[in-house]
């Protein structure tokens, strides 16, 4: 039997240990992480990621 393909990224999804998550910020935010995305060549999920390690370590 084929699986759907919400069912094949559930799975990829659960194996690399990640889950999806919407927020809503605003534009300016927004704006900032795309343009730190292309600036650095990183994903934008990774420059939140990033960020949100900093303000951890930050406290």
């Amino acid at each position: 039997m084929a699986l759907s393909r919400a069912v094949i990224q559930k799975k990829s999804d659960e194996k690399r240990g990640v889950k999806s998550k919407g927020y809503k910020l605003p534009i300016e935010i927004i704006d900032l992480i795309i343009e730190l995305s292309a600036k650095t060549e990183k994903s934008q999920s990774k420059i939140i990621e990033e960020a949100i390690l900093m303000y951890r370590k930050s406290l």
